[in-house]
């Protein structure tokens, strides 16, 4: 095909792209159906509650919080919102910054995530891990570092 070589790709490595996509896609839909069906808890959600969770204080900026789900500023802000509405979260203002808030996870968050985390592992185990053994895990993890700019390529 003219267009793949006319932008240096092989058929081979399109064919590698697409299919990173569509596991990612996949192993995604999954995570979020059994979420949804058993907590009734978006992937996005969950993904929230964890990094809060993980966080000190158990709170973080808004513009931290949104670089590390992968969100815009007005999508965090949005999902921010519901979260507040149903109690897992609250807005705290930032006492250095008149214009900071930080989205800090309430005990009845920490508590859904308790709840969720086993069907998200489980997820993710079924769906990914259980797919490689030990060495694939390891290459995959090398190749991943290299694509998020982790390490450098050889």
């Amino acid at each position: 095909m003219t267009l793949l070589r006319d932008e240096g790709l092989t058929v081979e490595e399109l064919t590698v792209w697409r299919m990173l996509q569509r596991a990612q896609v996949r192993i995604t839909r999954h995570l979020e159906a059994e979420l949804l069906v058993a907590h009734d808890l978006p992937l996005a959600s969950y993904e929230v509650l964890m990094q809060l969770a993980e966080a000190p204080e158990r709170r973080l900026r808004m513009n931290d919080l949104a670089d590390r789900v992968l969100l815009s500023r007005s999508g965090l802000t949005r999902l921010i919102d519901r979260l507040q509405r149903d109690g897992l979260v609250t807005r705290q203002a930032c006492p250095d910054d008149a214009r900071g808030l930080f989205a800090v996870l309430t005990e009845a968050g920490a508590a859904r995530l308790t709840e969720a985390t086993p069907v998200y592992l489980r997820g993710i185990r079924t769906q990914f891990l259980d797919m490689l053994d030990a060495g694939e895990i390891g290459q995959v993890r090398a190749m991943l570092a290299r694509l998020v700019g982790l390490t450098a390529a050889p």
